[in-house]
């Protein structure tokens, strides 16, 4: 079943009953498995034991083009001058990350914003955006599954209304084949599969140090989406043996350190690796020098075709595995620092979303890890290793 957009502009009503909430670190690549493995968790988390007697709470979940509230559902006691104390939880849309029906189990995940109220302090708002954690709330509904599609329809409305209020096009109707002829017209961005499929661009250097010292970098992911996930150097510590040895840039890329591989391996495990050569004398790195910032381009001929990424506050936060925007070169993680050679660091959200919802034909962009931006701007403390 789909509903009209007028409906969902509207708002509709699902009844459900509400198990609980959890509050869950977001680390690691935002994969769509590594979503459903934290909604998962959260279930875990929340639901009762087999056999065991499950608290829950009967509500009404609504739905809209704007936010997602969840209501108490003894109508009796709403008036007009109390509707307010019967909602238990008001989201705006925007704000959801992730829908999972697990059976008939709904998990909503909401990231967890700092709030310019007086109950927040600064130091809670700095840790907050330090470490981005969502907020996993679960649902329990013979509807699950509906209850999931309407809120997935709800964004794309919402997208629909979004370009229309700028006088764009209704995109929702394009023929499948109109838009595989945008893809094919897409040519893979080949540089950077010409540096990595060529022996010739790897190097193996050697950075001489003490045994006990660490190497003294910082590394960050290169990015879900990039043509080898590996690990990139961030930062280098003065006077540590990397920026002695004069042979690291920031940027390169490490694709194996005292011959062990670090290509597709998470974040946690490669720094694990660089931290086990500290009772080494030397370390062998094998690496490809690679800009710190990344170039794409993007062939978008018409609005009308979506990008096929989402961006939160100027970084990527979700990508279309096979769309223009990842042939193109763009990677989840990264922070957008221009879009057709205008800087966009110090640009507010809506107006990042607004060039990129209005730009066609050969887009240009500039992004960076997120992580190296914040180091290199010094919003970030380097945590050498």
């Amino acid at each position: 079943m789909v509903h009209e957009p007028a409906v969902l502009i509207e708002g509709v009503l699902f009844r459900a009953r509400y198990l609980g909430s959890t509050q869950l670190t977001c680390d690691g690549r935002p994969t769509k498995s590594s979503r459903m493995a934290q909604a998962q968790e959260a279930v875990a988390r929340v639901k009762a034991p087999e056999g065991e007697i499950q608290p829950s709470t009967e509500i009404d979940l609504f739905i809209s083009t704007e936010k997602i509230m969840v209501l108490n559902t003894d109508l009796q006691r709403i008036s007009e001058t109390d509707v307010r104390q019967d909602i238990l939880m008001d989201h705006a849309l925007r704000s959801i990350s992730y829908i999972a029906d697990i059976g008939d189990v709904v998990v909503l995940m909401a990231r967890r914003m700092p709030q310019g109220s007086s109950t927040s302090s600064d130091e809670e708002d700095l840790e907050i955006r330090r470490t981005p954690r969502v907020v996993c709330h679960v649902f329990e509904s013979e509807e699950a599954s509906f209850i999931a599609q309407s809120i997935g329809q709800a964004f794309q409305v919402a997208y629909v209304e979004f370009l229309r209020a700028n006088g764009i096009d209704d995109p929702a109707y394009l023929r499948e084949i109109d838009y595989q002829e945008v893809l094919n017209s897409q040519e893979l961005l080949g540089e950077e599969l010409d540096l990595f499929s060529s022996k010739e661009t790897q190097k193996d250097i050697v950075i001489p140090k003490k045994v006990g010292e660490t190497l003294g970098v910082v590394v960050v992911e290169s990015g879900w989406g990039s043509m080898l996930p590996t690990v990139v150097v961030a930062k280098m510590e003065p006077n540590a043996p990397s920026a002695r040895s004069n042979q690291l840039n920031i940027g390169d890329q490490i694709i194996a350190i005292n011959g062990i591989s670090l290509v597709g391996l998470p974040l946690a495990k490669a720094q694990q690796n660089i931290k086990n050569a500290k009772t080494s004398s030397a370390v062998r790195l094998t690496i490809v020098s690679t800009p710190p910032v990344v170039e794409v381009r993007i062939k978008r001929p018409d609005t009308k075709y979506q990008l096929g990424f989402s961006v939160q506050n100027g970084v990527i936060c979700s990508l279309l595995r096979g769309g223009i925007a990842e042939r193109g070169g763009i990677r989840v993680g990264h922070r957008i620092i221009e879009i057709n050679h205008k800087s966009v660091v110090a640009i507010p959200h809506e107006k990042i979303v607004n060039m990129l919802a209005t730009a066609t034909g050969e887009i240009h962009m500039k992004t960076m890890p997120t992580s190296m931006f914040r180091l290199l701007t010094g919003q970030e403390v380097p945590n050498y290793i």
